[in-house]
């Protein structure tokens, strides 16, 4: 599985790299921003995108639409650490895989893996 993993947090990246890495991934492309984001999304074509919301420059909502602007079946996987049911709900209507809420456990993160095999 061909992984984009949008995220401007190095610590975070490292994070999710090193659980991709135990589950047995490793076909990762990484972006910091929204603009890398893209380029990456239309040369690497991953089957799954780790987006994050809040990025440098245009924000992840930008970025998510960009996305989905190139394919309207991309299966987007939205990080936040923003707990807010508004946010749910626009994100639900913009037609998303699952959102995992920051702090996630090993746990959640190997079950939401599973279910995206």
């Amino acid at each position: 599985m061909k992984i984009l993993l949008v995220e401007d947090n190095a610590l975070t990246r490292g994070m999710i790299q090193t659980m991709l890495a135990k589950l047995g991934y490793e076909d990762i492309a990484e972006a910091e921003n929204g603009s890398e984001a893209l380029k990456h999304f239309t040369k690497f074509k991953p089957d799954v995108v780790f987006l994050d919301l809040i990025l440098p420059g245009k924000s992840g909502m930008g970025v998510l639409e960009d996305l989905l602007s190139v394919d309207q079946k991309a299966r987007i996987v939205v990080i936040t650490a923003v707990d807010q049911e508004e946010i749910g709900h626009q994100l639900s209507n913009k037609g998303i895989h699952t959102i995992l809420r920051k702090p996630f456990s090993f746990g959640d993160f190997k079950t939401l893996m599973a279910s995206l095999s």
